[in-house]
This record gives structure tokens, sequence and C-alpha cells, in this order.
């Protein structure tokens, strides 16, 4: 396994249950000791956890922290497209999709390129980027007006003006962070309140959704996850997640991604 695969998934157990042990790495990973203290010491640099005497801590990012784009593009690729495939086969030809801004609803803007007779509202440059890249003579693409997040997400007064009033029949919603308790969150609160108008107006909410953002908590709660007719994630999702999931959600579906075990 290489260093960066192994680091990442040493940083996603520790953003999972608060902290690690050295030993229960090593043997888990089956490496050796200096090779998980190099890890530990990568993470830590990168200001992503914090050693301790034996192990590593979170470093418990900030409820208002806001990733950019190009930095959450690069994260669970291969999960983010399994995701959208799944998620594009739910939105049927000739219906109004609501798409909100983020790298996996981008994405699923790739796999919906080529579906007829869509009529699109969203409030993502990049998404609208996307299907006007691959014009259809029968499809339309409404872009809100708005500030721009970090996140690339269209907000405030002028996309919340956009989109009441409207109604889609399917909304796939991208999303910072999920958990039991807070639901989908955002740590952008303008973004929440311009999402919070775009799950009022579909009849179907998908929320789209890779294993990381599991116990991810922003500052601003988008919607309990009893409000989702369709989550779609990825086979990294542990067990207790996917059960608490799929006793909420309408629907839990675990996307394939290729060349991993579910």
């Amino acid at each position: 396994m290489l260093a960066a695969r192994r680091q990442e998934l040493i940083l996603e157990r520790i953003r999972r249950t608060g902290a690690v042990r050295v030993n229960e790495l090593v043997e888990g990973f089956a490496v050796s000791d200096m090779t998980i203290r190099r890890d530990l010491d990568a993470l830590e640099s990168r200001g992503e956890v914090r050693k301790v005497h034996g192990g590593a801590v979170s470093t418990g990012p900030a409820r208002t922290e806001e990733p950019g784009f190009e930095a959450k593009a690069t994260r669970q690729e291969a999960e983010k497209r399994a995701i959208a495939r799944a998620a594009a086969d739910l939105v049927e030809p000739h219906s109004a999709v609501g798409l909100s801004a983020g790298t996996t609803t981008a994405a699923v803007a790739e796999c919906l390129v080529d579906t007829p007779g869509l009529t699109v509202v969203t409030n993502s440059p990049r998404v609208a980027d996307v299907l006007h890249r691959s014009p259809r003579s029968d499809r339309t693409v409404a872009l809100t007006g708005g500030f721009r997040t970090p996140s690339d997400a269209l907000v405030g007064p002028l996309a919340l003006a956009s989109v009441r009033g409207i109604n889609l029949d399917v909304l796939v919603l991208g999303v910072h962070g999920m958990q039991e308790r807070a639901g989908f969150t955002t740590p952008n609160l303008m973004e929440s309140e311009t999402d919070r108008a775009l799950v009022d107006s579909a009849a179907t909410l998908v929320v789209v959704a890779d294993h990381t953002k599991w116990g991810t908590v922003g500052i601003s709660t988008i919607a309990p996850l009893d409000r989702c007719d369709v989550l779609v994630t990825d086979a990294g999702l542990d067990a207790r997640a996917r059960e608490i999931l799929a006793e909420r959600v309408g629907r839990l579906v675990v996307a394939d991604v290729p060349g991993e075990k579910a």
C-alpha cells in the first residue's frame, strides 16, 4: 500500500474515533512501528492530527472550516465517481433536476450529459459548465445568481430568489458531513440556507456522500437524515453507520467502487 493511501486511511480512522494508538495501526496495516510514526509525523506536519504519547488524536476540524473546491476534488475520487454513476441512474429522462454545489454533484453532472430532456437547476457554476460543455438541444440549464463561496456554491438573496417557487422532481444534494444527531450539514451558513430552499423545492431528495462524510458536523444543518429519500454512498462506510442510516433514510444505496470489496 502506498504511504499516501495508508495516511488517508489513518486520518479517516482518527476522524471517526477521535484517536489511534501506534501499536493498533502497526497491527492493522502490517507495517513497522517506524513506518506508522513517519505517517503520523506527515499528518501532523499538515495540521491534520496531533501526536501524543503512543499515538495521535484528532485536531477537531472547525465546524466552519470550508475546504475549497480544488482541495476537495482530489479526495476519494474513485468513490465519488462510483457514487455519481449510481445517483445518475436515479434521474429519469425529461425530468426537472436540482444539483447543488460540490465535487460529487459535479461528477453526477458528468454522468447526466447524455440523459435526454432534462431541465437542470443548479447553484454551482462547475455543474453548469459541465453541462454547457456537452450541449444538447433538448436540455435546459438554469444557474442561480449569488455570492460565490470557497466551495464554489452561489448563495445569498439572489440564489434564494432563483430557487424559491421552483418545483423539482429530484434534487441531488452534496453535503459536507452527516451525523445521526446533526443530520446533513455544511460549514457555511449562507450555503445552508440555499440548500434548504433546494430541498424544499424537491419531491425526491437524493444525497450523495462518500464514507468520509460520516461523523463530520458542519455548523449548520441542511436537513435531518429522515428527510432523505435516497442516500448514495460507498462501501467504505462502516457497518454501524450503515445500520443507522438504513433505519433513518428512505433507501441506502452503496455504490460499487472498482477494485474494492464491499
